[in-house]
């Protein structure tokens, strides 16, 4: 898949990087499948039920961007689809740079 990582809405903050991402619920599996409107597109195999898919993001994302699961965390839209996470200890740069590898 061709990505251009200017094509992602992130933005450097004072502990790291907002990264906007769209949820989809409920897939097949979990992976990340590309970008869609400035926001990293991500399939969750988990229902959005009591937190469940908001914990597999977070995961997903710790591993693809291989940082402690505890430095990922959703700062806004915890029941939406359309959700900005925070990236601690890594500048905007570097989440583009490792998103794109993985995409």
């Amino acid at each position: 898949m061709n990505v251009d990582p200017r094509d992602l809405e992130i933005l450097d903050g004072p502990k790291g990087a907002a990264l906007s991402v769209r949820v989809v619920p409920r897939a097949g599996r979990s992976k990340l499948s590309g970008i869609r409107q400035g926001a990293l597109l991500v399939h969750l195999a988990a229902a959005p039920v009591k937190g469940a898919a908001n914990q597999v993001l977070t995961l997903l994302l710790s591993t693809v961007l291989d940082v402690p699961r505890t430095r990922v965390r959703v700062i806004s839209g915890e029941h939406a689809r359309q959700k900005r996470l925070m990236i601690e200890g890594l500048s905007a740069a570097e989440v583009a740079r490792r998103l794109v590898a993985a995409l």
